[in-house]
């Protein structure tokens, strides 16, 4: 028997059944939590902030070690162990009797969700580094095309009841560790394999280390601003859109759906006609204006069929993380690339620590008799303005970067 060869479209099925896991549950996991609350939308947003900075602490700690990881002994070990602990994970929420349970699953699965690391190191291995901008583009397809089946599929199921989708995320995970086990290849040769540090497991030390590579320094900065701000979409777009235009979990999760059919379409297709044309710098400068322009809609937007419009015309802010994540990638090593995609999910995590809580919180307050006015799109603005601020850096780190290479040439 000939020996499997590793290929993107591995990865990219493993991806997207892993977020069709998330997208399920994603519907029906802050009206859970309301339930738990007793009704009570302000204490729901602010325990649902509160779940998921704990999620993203977990990875904040285990994405540079399974990157590093995943460095030493491979890819796919990594990611069956992680899918493994996701179906898992999944299994233990549908049956939780309380919020405590709630507490023990999303450390579960922060741990186990830090896997994106080694998935987006094994694209890495297997893409030409002129291509890889546009192989990135696929993990934001497979997440669009997760999130196209997902919400939908679970806000249909939450209607049978709220522990339904739980159920089918485990099974579709459990699926996906089957499908990798008996399918997915291993990607890292050995030869570019390098021994386990703990230097560079730890997030602190890895993220340090980025410091070696002024551009990939001055980029993962970016995004961070770009992460944090969209931790709008999680922490309050179902709280969001049930408050201020009264959606059904069937209508949350169909917008959803046209969120990840946009996101597999930009990303999926048109980075790999958009970035080869106009290159990563300028498209992640255009993506990120568009970005700006996006949030800043979704706060003020007075209909409810408006968001859709939204949805389509924002859609090309999604081009800036591939962008981005392909210029980072082609500028350091073979053996680092797993290394190097951990600390940017630890980065990713911080965002997540910071943003959830933040932008939940925000929400609350400023739809309630306390907030001096009456606000519910701040955490949007609060967005935009960070967005702002991820561009500024972006155009500063070009500008720095043109110069020391024409300092270079003299």
């Amino acid at each position: 028997m000939s020996p499997r060869k590793p290929a993107v479209v591995f990865i990219f099925i493993t991806l997207f059944l892993d977020i069709l896991g998330i997208g399920l549950i994603v519907p029906i996991l802050p009206k859970l939590i309301e339930e738990f609350e007793g009704g009570d939308v302000e204490n729901a947003a602010r325990t649902y902030g509160f779940l998921a900075a704990l999620y993203s602490a977990m990875q904040f700690v285990f994405a540079p070690l399974l990157g590093s990881l995943s460095d030493r002994v491979g890819r796919r070990p990594v990611i069956l162990v992680s899918l493994l602990g996701s179906g898992l994970d999944y299994l233990l929420l549908a049956i939780a009797p309380n919020l405590g349970w709630f507490v023990v699953g999303r450390l579960v699965a922060g741990l186990t969700g830090a896997n994106y690391s080694a998935a987006t190191a094994y694209i890495a291995d297997v893409t030409p580094p002129e291509k890889r901008a546009a192989s990135f583009g696929l993990v934001g397809a497979a997440f669009g095309l997760g999130f196209i089946a997902g919400p939908a599929i679970g806000g249909m199921l939450g209607h049978h009841g709220l522990r339904v989708p739980f159920y089918a995320a485990a099974g579709v995970t459990f699926l996906n560790w089957l499908y990798g086990a008996f399918v997915l290849p291993e990607s890292l040769k050995p030869e570019n394999r390098r021994p386990f540090s703990w230097k560079r497991a730890n997030p602190l030390g890895a993220l340090i280390a980025l410091r070696r590579y002024p551009m990939v320094f001055d980029l993962a900065g970016v995004w961070f601003l770009l992460t944090l701000a969209h931790q709008v979409y999680p922490a309050t777009w179902v709280l969001y859109t049930t408050y201020r235009f009264d959606w059904t979990v069937r209508e949350t999760g169909l917008s959803l759906a046209l969120v990840g059919i946009m996101a597999a379409a930009v990303q999926g297709g048109l980075t790999r006609v958009i970035i080869p044309k106009f290159g990563e710098k300028k498209t992640v400068v255009f993506a990120i204006a568009v970005g700006i322009v996006e949030h800043t809609l979704f706060g003020s937007v007075t209909a409810g069929w408006l968001i859709y419009l939204i949805i389509v015309g924002g859609c090309f802010a999604g081009l800036a993380n591939p962008a981005a994540q392909g210029l980072i990638s082609k500028t350091v090593a073979a053996d680092e690339q797993g290394a190097v995609q951990g600390s940017l999910n630890s980065l990713a995590s911080i965002a997540g620590i910071i943003g959830m809580p933040l932008m939940a919180s925000m929400f609350g307050y400023f739809i309630s008799d306390r907030a001096p006015a009456h606000l519910p799109g701040i955490a949007f603005f609060l967005s935009a303005a960070l967005d702002g601020g991820a561009l500024l850096l972006t155009i500063r780190a070009f500008r720095r970067s043109r110069t020391e290479s024409d300092a270079r040439a003299f």
